[in-house]
């Protein structure tokens, strides 16, 4: 989950390519316009499953938006959405902790609580937190830097 997420969020449309790529795998391996067509067929199911992979939410877009904004000021509407919108906080700082357990707790380790925590990790996660909120560094070079700070400190044999 974090490779994919790291992947999703570092590059522009991966949904998109591991989507076209699984549906051109698809296409190819069950032979859709036979075997003579092999690329034609796999091509159209990529193109078919990246079309109706996407569809619904441009179809919610366009026919709920409206819909949405037409209920501002009306409160049995907003509450509702008011609560959703709560919920996906929560859903984001869940796995905002997830996330952070993953990179500063060390694995295999056991001892003190402080023996736990890998302390390079979680340096370089506080400075990249500290750049970006309190100084409104770029996120390109927050990111660029831990990945430098990162490598050094493996280099130096310290991570």
């Amino acid at each position: 989950m974090v490779d994919w997420m790291v992947v999703d969020e570092t590059t522009a449309g991966p949904m998109i390519m591991v989507v076209a790529f699984v549906g051109f795998v698809g296409g190819w391996a069950k032979q859709v316009l036979g075997p003579d067509t092999l690329f034609l067929g796999a091509a159209l199911a990529a193109m078919l499953v990246t079309w109706f992979t996407f569809l619904p939410s441009f179809v919610f877009i366009l026919v709920g938006g409206p819909l949405v904004e037409s209920t501002h000021g009306k409160p049995h509407f907003t509450a509702p959405l008011a609560a959703i919108t709560a919920a996906v906080v929560g859903v984001i700082a869940s796995l905002a902790l997830f996330f952070i357990a993953q990179i500063v707790l060390r694995k295999g380790v056991s001892g003190a609580w402080w023996s736990l925590l890998d302390w390079p990790a979680l340096a370089i996660m506080v400075v990249a937190g500290v750049a970006l909120l309190r100084y409104k560094v770029g996120v390109i070079p927050v990111i660029a830097a831990s990945a430098l700070a990162g490598l050094l400190l493996r280099w130096l044999g310290m991570a």
